[in-house]
């Protein structure tokens, strides 16, 4: 059977037909980490982001350059859809990880050939942030183990290729027959760039656009901003692109449908971050915010809207993190007790650890892990030692994650559940 094109598979994933949960999960790498060309002179690769090469007929043009992980695929594959051609400039969307490392080989290359250097182009703030990278190594480590199920000896990458050209509101420039218009935006990251290459009629929102709920929650990175990243996708629509390559997931081909997806997203963001400041203003608590916000039921089926990487009640949080600070709204969590001392409490009170183990396999049995996680947490914090507790909190945990379509929710949850089948609370700290 003949390998399914990049084409095919994004006509199906628009139709619904796709495994946006696993085979084809936005920000996982493909099975067969193929460049395919989508469109003439572009080259398309789809790893865990996706990486965009357009041939300008002076140079090439990378939108995006992928993980440390994928430099040598990448260069592989362009060099083998083009072998002589210089990598002329690249475009950082913004400055995660999985969208900056791809341009060392050709860096090589250039010194190899005593030519200059690829110029790289990004936000003024990426250096910034890649500053803010090197100080948080060990916090970067933990959290990724915990939200991309990495193994234990992942280590967060130390040095970053520096952008040559930084921009503050907008910035093109050309090379060969090619335009690149590249615009600010806050969305996922506050040094979010977008591409506009009017001859091709293609538009690269970098991770303005990610085939699902977009990543605006992320419970454990830095700030995102719905209202903002509305506007920009808002812009992006209305240039009545042809060709959009999302930096995650699939690329969207035709004018309508491009149109329909960033407007979709928009309103998305923009209904959960209303519903938010109405009940914000409202003077509701954080809880109370938590379980009020819905998505809208109209977009809740899209394809493109699935939560299968963030989850909708993350975005709320940042919408509250963003607006109200870290109060929750509830008294006792101002100045709180100790977590472990509260559970013991908590577990002295229902009358021991074994009546709350045996409860919470109960509520676990019922189907309802949500509260069972709260009880088997507090068990755990009040006997660390037990293993008991330990082998049920695992169990617990392994079944909600098993149920989550986020696989941000998922991987966390399925975090907690190793690290109890080895007796400590979390892997990455020292309980």
């Amino acid at each position: 059977m003949a390998t399914e094109g990049i084409r095919e598979l994004a006509e199906r994933h628009w139709n619904g037909e796709g495994d946006l949960v696993h085979e084809h999960h936005p920000v996982f790498p493909a099975a067969n980490k193929k460049a395919e060309e989508i469109a003439d002179g572009v080259l398309y690769l789809k790893s865990v982001a996706s990486v965009t090469t357009i041939d300008t007929g002076d140079g090439l043009v990378m939108l995006d350059t992928g993980r440390p992980w994928d430099t040598a695929i990448l260069h592989e594959q362009v060099r083998s859809w083009r072998s002589s051609a210089r990598l002329a400039a690249a475009v950082f969307s913004h400055h995660h990880v999985d969208h900056v490392f791809g341009v060392g080989p050709f860096d090589q290359e250039a010194a190899d050939q005593g030519i200059p250097r690829p110029r790289v182009y990004a936000h003024e703030l990426v250096p910034e942030h890649f500053a803010r990278y090197v100080k948080t190594l060990g916090w970067n480590s933990a959290i990724n183990q915990r939200q991309f199920a990495r193994p234990l000896d992942f280590s967060w990458p130390e040095e970053y290729r520096s952008p040559d050209q930084t921009y503050s509101d907008k910035i093109t420039f050309s090379q060969g027959a090619m335009t690149f218009e590249l615009h600010h935006a806050r969305g996922e990251t506050e040094d979010a760039t977008w591409t506009w290459v009017p001859e091709l009629r293609l538009v690269h929102p970098g991770d303005l656009f990610v085939y699902s709920v977009p990543n605006a929650g992320n419970p454990q990175k830095v700030q995102r901003y719905l209202s903002d990243w509305a506007t920009a996708l808002r812009k992006m629509a209305a240039l009545e692109a042809e060709v959009m390559v999302a930096g995650h997931g699939l690329p969207i081909f035709g004018a309508d449908r491009i149109r329909v997806a960033l407007t979709d997203t928009a309103e998305v963001l923009d209904s959960i971050e209303d519903q938010t400041l109405v009940l914000m203003n409202q003077g509701k608590s954080l809880d109370e915010v938590l379980h009020s916000v819905e998505m809208p039921r109209h977009l809740a089926g899209k394809p493109y809207l699935r939560p299968v990487y963030d989850h909708p009640q993350f975005l709320v949080r940042n919408v509250w993190r963003r607006y109200g600070g870290w109060y929750d709204g509830e008294p006792d969590n101002l100045l709180p007790a100790p977590r472990a001392q509260q559970a013991q409490e908590w577990v002295e009170l229902s009358g021991g650890l074994d009546r709350v183990l045996v409860r919470a396999a109960q509520l676990s049995a019922a189907g309802d892990e949500r509260m069972a996680c709260h009880l088997v947490e507090f068990a755990v914090l009040a006997e660390p030692g037990s293993s008991e507790a330990h082998a049920l909190r695992a169990s617990i945990y392994r079944a909600r994650s098993a149920r989550e379509e986020s696989s941000m929710a998922r991987n966390i949850l399925g975090h907690a559940a190793s690290s109890s089948e080895v007796g400590k609370r979390d892997l990455a700290g020292d309980y």
